[in-house]
């Protein structure tokens, strides 16, 4: 483990830059900052969904992917640095897998909300949507492993389906698009 924060501020970002994990420094509203802080925003987001009632599976998936987004924030982080494998996109596809088999297939859109833990999910994907457009955007600048974008690109994929999964299970139900209403 690195070094410890013994004081949380340093006057060193005073100026607009902040401190890559490589010691560089950059700009804070490049675009490497942007998708590293979209990531942590995400990361926050699933906390709220951890703070709802959830299924003791749910809860231990998205503590884990917490830990791999907080790894993912730091190989955006730190220029060249790997994290995020193969495997992880594996192990998301197949929760994807495994809680879309007991859904009835999708025939409208679904509207954000189903109770409180599909809403706070549905929030957590709109983030999660956010810091993979991001790092793409990273990634026509500099250097981002395809590794990372697949892993956003997956993880709001799930979020969706465990929105649906959580509005079914709480008996609010999933809130359908009404396109003709008028």
């Amino acid at each position: 483990m690195g070094n410890r924060l013994s004081k949380i501020y340093t006057r060193t970002g005073d100026d607009g830059t902040t401190g890559l994990g490589d010691g560089s420094r950059v700009a804070k509203d490049s675009a490497r900052v942007d998708a590293y802080g979209t990531v942590d925003e995400a990361n926050s987001a699933i906390g709220l969904v951890l703070a709802a009632e959830l299924p003791p599976d749910i809860r231990d998936l998205l503590t884990a992917i917490q830990h791999q987004l907080f790894d993912l924030g730091g190989e955006l982080c730190i220029p060249g640095h790997a994290a995020i494998a193969d495997a992880d996109i594996d192990r998301l596809e197949a929760s994807l897998d495994r809680y879309n088999e007991a859904l009835p297939a999708l025939k409208d859109f679904i509207l954000p909300g189903g109770g409180e833990a599909g809403a706070r999910c549905h929030l957590a994907r709109t983030v999660v949507r956010r810091a993979e457009r991001e790092t793409v955007t990273l990634s026509r600048q500099e250097a981002v492993r395809p590794q990372a974008i697949r892993y956003l690109n997956r993880l709001s994929d799930l979020l969706f389906v465990l929105a649906r999964v959580l509005a079914r299970a709480s008996g609010h139900g999933e809130v359908l698009w009404r396109h003709e209403r008028r």
